[in-house]
């Protein structure tokens, strides 16, 4: 493990109309990892997100972040504490320009307290940040409305936005979903700088090839079960992932 342990799901239980969404997961997060949840559609990897950040409510079960419960948390909450997460359909304020999308988290209680109150001009520090993920200043991207950019931007101002809040932990959503390969391997360094920067990452992920250059570790979730939890080379040769993916009992 990479550093002090900083997440600790503890037999989380969702269930929807009797359908248990997520059945007695359980595992932990160490600071600096990069850890992907994978599994086949539908598997519930969305909802543990959701749990995690506040936006359903366990049945059932223990969330501890930094060594404080948090399961039944508004997301608001939870976010001021440091972990925030992106959103598979991205959410902006689409009439506002991107740079003025991180007004909001720049202002909060969380970043005025880990600065000190010493932000500075706020536009500056927002424009600072979308030009240190990828947003090019002089294009004057960032200046653009926010619903006028490209997938690319949407998703690098996702990011943004999160980094905004100086996160522990960012939980990512499918956030190459929809990028094409040359969006995405401009994409993977950003996400190596973020951990080197001390920020511990989820990865909710289809494009595996793509998430095992970043993640040193993966969970499988399916049917709401963890059913695998190491390296991803590991991972991918356990005969239950096999099976949950393609189908097939592994006969040796």
């Amino acid at each position: 493990m990479t550093g002090e342990r900083i997440l600790e799901v503890a037999n989380l239980w969702k269930s929807f109309g009797g359908i248990h969404a997520t059945s007695g997961v359980s595992f932990d997060l160490h600071r600096g990892e990069v850890v992907g949840i994978i599994g086949p559609n539908g598997a519930g990897k969305t909802t543990l997100v959701n749990l995690l950040t506040g936006f359903i409510r366990p049945d059932d079960g223990r969330i501890t972040f930094m060594g404080e419960r948090i399961d039944g948390l508004p997301p608001h909450k939870i976010a001021l504490r440091g972990l925030v997460r992106t959103f598979q359909i991205m959410r902006p304020f689409h009439s506002m320009p991107a740079y003025k999308n991180l007004i909001v988290p720049l202002n909060s209680p969380r970043v005025r307290k880990t600065r000190s109150g010493a932000l500075g001009d706020l536009d500056s520090v927002a424009i600072d940040i979308l030009e240190e993920i990828g947003f090019e200043r002089d294009a004057r991207v960032p200046y653009k409305t926010a619903g006028s950019l490209p997938l690319g931007y949407l998703k690098r101002l996702e990011l943004a936005r999160c980094l905004a809040l100086q996160p522990v932990v960012v939980l990512c959503d499918e956030v190459f979903s929809g990028m094409s390969m040359s969006e995405i391997a401009s994409m993977l360094p950003l996400l190596e700088k973020m951990q080197m920067n001390g920020i511990t990452l989820m990865m909710v992920e289809h494009r595996l090839r793509e998430l095992f250059k970043v993640a040193g570790r993966v969970m499988v979730i399916n049917f709401g079960e963890k059913i695998a939890d190491g390296p991803p080379a590991e991972v991918m040769e356990d005969p239950a992932v096999k099976k949950a993916y393609m189908g097939v009992e592994d006969r040796k």
